[in-house]
């Protein structure tokens, strides 16, 4: 057999490898998780005159609010007028007073990206020459507090409860039906039911203040909350809790009736709750999946199905190990959690993991862009902490698999011993009810004279019987012919002897009478206490199991490898991903070279990140424009590659657009002067206005693209 799968698993492997480097290395650009591209103007930057408004270039369009933008003067004092708006795309000004002196001003953001995380930065620039200013360009987001940190742990435990829920649930369908009736696991699916209620309220009360200012105090704000119910996040958090509604319905059926229901009807029952139950689950991953990364950026269209496959596996996987540990551990003697249902677990548990490293890859694939953001950045080098935890926990589950194997190849006659065993158990626990020791009571006639007046007494023969009993299966006689059985269930009848030493048979059925309600009593509490020994039999004989003792063990370890692996996933969802911190990084390093090559020396500068999408097609384009006034005006075009090096393209080419006053696309064709450098004289702009001003860059025969940013000229 080896020999057969050997050739099989290296295909796999090479197969993987393939797709993963083909992926990776013509990864395109995917949007999530907004990043600052370019400002104007921009950071550090020194004008000549005093600009009219300040623009930001986002890398995926942003949510602003009132103050989204803040633009202080040395002293600390706003010199903004009026609401941020979005001039075109993803670029967003706001309007400043005029006639500001010379000096060093901050630009201060915080604005929401379209996948739900909130982004704030600050930098600088200065009018005239540089100067001291009293204000701090380390800003902190809302997100840095409290209440970012309990956002954060609301989002851990939603997670981890829409796992517990999904997860256990699925695993009573699919693998143990008899668990619906465990109290155990009724608990565990209930509590993961709990958890992600609970969360889901937490964090629609924190979103407003997660958002904004980052208070505490701002947590029942109900005009914040109005806001945020008008959300994107805002509705998928009120969805999630209608479905939490009819979640609740779904598993009152599971863990209420389920169990009881005779055959035929138990498996009608069973597949209209695994369709509902698919439903129900799928749309809370929804929720997830329509407000986050998935919903932003390249194939929005695939990328959420995926991520709600995605989430669906790791409920699986993760909430039906968790499930299974809980019945290892904590299943009474009389059900025992079977052989058949590790087995369909352990199925259900591979074919999860193998649909996670395929949505795995592709998100990695839309969220990396490239082999150098594993190692460059903050998102990549998570993931990388969560492929090492995955790839342990992999080995583990070999691990628990081998054990899983071992069991099910478990002698009969082993497999036999333990069912007669959760049978007896279970008829000790009939024999424990009120009714049932009624009756042995009835039996037991007179059981003080038989020798059995104690308790204790009892309880130690039973022992000793139960032990005769896992050999012979038989009772044992106990001194002058007192039998006591304990194969069965266990009977209060004593046997005083067919001679009894009573002189009056009248006398014999009054005493007898008279202690019948004594009798009733100490039966059922003799019932009890032979069940519970019974119980404490199987519990032995179960946990003597060196296979499903090993199993326990390693099935521990997953359990305890996934809750880790959760908290770097959550961890992961807040991260910005690598494609965007490289672009922001590539920005920064353009706007930082520009002062020692000339750019941004004209009226306004304009920086436009751009990709093409083939061959060094990544860059930031820079149009320097003076004096950016109506007539005149000299244009110069620097285009740079990643890590701010000149980037000589085919073709360039700019066109200005005056869409108030029906004007344009007016075309310049700049002349090239050095590598990386062009630029155009002349240029006439005829009225003052906020000018559209497009950029066309060619990389390739063809590969090109056309940028936008708009501007004020006069």
């Amino acid at each position: 057999m080896t020999q057969t799968i050997a050739p099989r698993v290296r295909t796999l492997v090479l197969l993987f490898l393939a797709v993963t480097g083909a992926l990776l290395a013509g990864a395109a650009p995917a949007s999530a998780h907004a990043a600052l591209t370019g400002s104007d103007p921009g950071r550090g930057a020194v004008v000549d005159t005093a600009p009219s408004q300040v623009s930001l270039t986002f890398s995926e369009p942003v949510a602003v609010g009132d103050d989204a933008v803040r633009v202080l003067d040395p002293k600390g004092t706003r010199v903004d007028k009026g609401d941020p708006a979005n001039t075109s795309g993803t670029t967003y000004t706001v309007r400043l007073l005029s006639g500001l002196p010379d000096g060093t001003y901050t630009v201060a953001y915080q604005v929401v990206s379209a996948d739900s995380h909130p982004v704030a930065g600050a930098f600088t620039f200065s009018i005239g020459a540089p100067s001291e200013t009293s204000v701090s360009v380390s800003a902190q987001g809302s997100d840095d507090g409290p209440v970012g940190w309990l956002y954060a742990f609301g989002r851990y435990v939603s997670y981890a409860g829409f796992a517990v829920m999904a997860g256990g649930a699925a695993f009573v369908l699919a693998c143990w039906p008899r668990g619906s009736g465990v109290r155990a696991v009724q608990r565990l699916v209930v509590s993961g039911w709990v958890a992600l209620t609970a969360a889901t309220l937490g964090l629609l009360l924190l979103r407003g203040s997660y958002t904004t200012s980052g208070r505490l105090g701002d947590v029942f704000d109900l005009s914040l909350l109005g806001d945020v119910l008008q959300t994107k996040t805002g509705a998928a958090l009120v969805s999630r809790l209608l479905l939490l509604a009819a979640a609740a319905l779904f598993i009152a059926v599971l863990l209420g009736s389920h169990d009881k229901r005779d055959d035929e009807e138990k498996r009608d029952v069973t597949f209209g709750l695994a369709i509902g139950g698919t439903v129900v689950a799928s749309g809370l991953a929804a929720s997830w999946a329509m407000s986050e990364h998935a919903s932003q950026g390249l194939q929005p269209g695939i990328a959420m199905p995926v991520d709600v496959v995605h989430l669906l596996a790791v409920a699986a996987w993760f909430g039906g190990l968790t499930a299974l540990l809980v019945a290892l551990f904590r299943a009474p003697a009389e059900t025992p959690v079977g052989r058949d249902a590790v087995r369909r677990f352990s199925r259900l548990a591979f074919g999860s993991v193998i649909v996670l490293v395929v949505t795995g890859i592709y998100q990695s694939w839309r969220q990396l862009g490239s082999w150098s953001a594993f190692t460059e950045t903050r998102y990549g080098q998570l993931l990388l902490v969560k492929l090492g935890l995955v790839a342990v926990l992999v080995g583990v589950a070999f691990f628990s698999r081998r054990w899983t194997a071992r069991l099910a190849q478990a002698p009969a006659e082993a497999v036999s011993t333990q069912e007669a065993g959760a049978a007896d158990a279970g008829s000790a626990q009939e024999a424990a009810r009120p009714e049932k020791a009624a009756v042995s009571a009835e039996k037991a006639g007179s059981a003080e004279k038989a020798g059995f007046a104690d308790a204790g007494t009892v309880e130690k023969a039973a022992s000793a019987d139960t032990g005769t009993a896992e050999k012979a299966g038989t009772g044992t006689a106990g001194p002058e012919g007192a039998g006591v059985r304990t194969s069965g269930a266990p009977r209060a009848g004593v046997a005083a002897g067919r001679t009894g030493t009573a002189a009056d048979t009248g006398e014999a059925k009054a005493g007898a009478g008279g202690a019948g309600g004594a009798g009733s009593a100490r039966a059922a509490q003799l019932a009890r206490q032979r069940a519970a020994v019974e119980n404490a039999r199987q519990k032995r004989l179960r946990d003597a199991d060196p296979h499903r003792t090993g199993l326990r063990r390693s099935v521990l370890a997953e359990a305890g490898i996934a809750v880790v692996l959760l908290a770097v996933t959550t961890v992961l969802t807040q991260t910005e991903p690598g494609r965007t911190e490289q672009e922001a990084q590539a920005a920064g390093a353009s706007s930082s070279a520009s002062t020692s090559t000339g750019q941004g020396t004209g009226a306004v500068t304009l920086n436009m990140p751009f990709d093409t999408g083939g061959a060094n097609g990544k860059g930031v384009v820079t149009i320097d424009l003076d004096p950016a006034g109506v007539g005149n005006n000299t244009t110069h075009l620097y285009v740079e590659g990643p890590g701010g090096r000149p980037l000589d393209v085919p073709e360039v080419a700019i066109a200005f657009t005056l869409s108030a006053q029906d004007i344009g696309p007016l075309p310049v064709v700049p002349d090239r002067v050095s590598p990386g450098h062009w630029s155009a004289s002349g240029v006439q702009l005829p009225m003052a206005g906020d000018w559209k001003v497009e950029v066309t860059v060619r990389t390739s025969d063809i590969d090109q693209v056309t940028v936008s940013k708009n501007t004020q000229i006069g």
